[in-house]
This record gives structure tokens, C-alpha cells and sequence, in this order.
């Protein structure tokens, strides 16, 4: 990509056009999905807008670029997975499924970043012979991965029994009966 003129801060805006071409306001050139995921992996801050609406396409747009690396290689996302996170919609669950999701990569990229901080540290390890240890502890990690999800599961399960056990939690306050509805003859 051309040269950042970017003020600490602001957010860089790509208009999308009916062409279904990217422009980028700000270097002024016309960009590809690949370049917006160049900016995901700097951590750069940008906004997708569609030119005539002004209508947000930031998800739409990572969207894509999802489905393409899923396309690729060793996708991330299994069918099983799929089908599960489709059901969650329009299910009252849903908000708590993306929060859910949300707080859990969050934690796996904390982890994973102070993995890479411990790789720098470690004398007389280069980066090659790191990454070669770090394969063979993949499956290390995903057990590890493995059992939190499983605890999580588990306080879940453990918190639907007790709420299941409260529904009578307010039946000791005074409150007024609710007044019912008289029937019609």
C-alpha cells in the first residue's frame, strides 16, 4: 500500500462504490480485499463506507475477507462450528454467543501474544527453532484450549441449575398480585 498520512488516531476511510471497487480516502488509490488485510494485521484502524449511503460495510467487508482465507488453506471454521453459531441467531442467546466469542479470542490473543513476548526473551532461541517448539505444543495448547472451554461449559451448565433453583426468588417481597383478566361470558 501507498505511504500513511494518517493523524494520530483517526480512522482511515474506504468508500466502496457500485463498481464494487475500494477506494481509500486517504493515500487516494483504489485498494483490494488483500490490502484491507494488510491493515487488519497492522492493527490499523479503517472504516468501510459505502460512497453513495454512507452505509457502514466494515463487517460485510471482513466478512470476505474471511470467506477467502477460509477458501485457501486449513480453514479455521469447521461445518459443525457453522451450523452451531447459525442457530444462535434470532435465538435469545445470541447476544451472549457474540460476547461469549468476543471475550474468548480475546483471552486465546492474550495468551497468544505473551507467548511471542516469552520467545523474545529466551536466550539463545532463535525465532525459527521458537516456531518449531510452539508447533510441537499445538496440541498442548489446544488441550489446554480444550479444558477451559470445558470448564467454561460447566460454570455455565452450573449457573442455569441455580438460576433454574431461583424462580422463586422474588415470591417473599409484597408485591400486589397481578390482576387477572376477567373472563368473557
Amino acid at each position: 500500500m501507498v505511504a500513511r498520512l494518517k493523524r494520530a488516531g483517526e480512522e482511515r476511510l474506504i468508500k466502496k462504490y457500485p463498481n464494487r471497487r475500494l477506494y481509500d480516502t486517504q493515500t487516494s488509490v483504489y485498494v483490494t480485499l488483500a490490502d484491507i488485510k494488510e491493515l487488519v494485521m497492522a492493527n490499523e484502524a479503517f472504516k468501510v463506507v459505502d460512497a453513495k449511503t454512507d452505509d457502514d460495510l466494515t463487517r460485510n467487508i471482513l466478512m470476505q475477507i474471511i470467506l477467502e482465507e477460509e477458501a485457501l488453506g486449513e480453514p479455521v471454521f469447521s461445518s459443525q462450528m457453522l451450523s452451531q453459531i447459525i442457530r444462535f441467531y434470532g435465538h435469545s442467546m445470541q447476544g451472549l454467543m457474540g460476547s461469549y466469542l468476543e471475550k474468548t479470542l480475546e483471552s486465546f490473543m492474550d495468551i497468544h501474544n505473551k507467548l511471542n513476548d516469552q520467545s523474545k526473551v529466551v536466550p539463545g532461541v532463535g525465532s525459527e527453532a521458537w516456531a518449531q517448539m510452539m508447533n510441537l505444543q499445538n496440541p498442548l495448547m489446544q488441550g489446554l484450549m480444550g479444558n477451559y472451554l470445558d470448564q467454561s461449559k460447566e460454570l455455565f451448565i452450573n449457573m442455569q441449575e441455580q438460576m433454574k433453583g431461583s424462580q422463586n426468588l422474588f415470591g417473599g417481597f409484597p408485591f400486589a398480585p397481578s390482576p387477572k383478566p376477567a373472563d368473557k361470558e
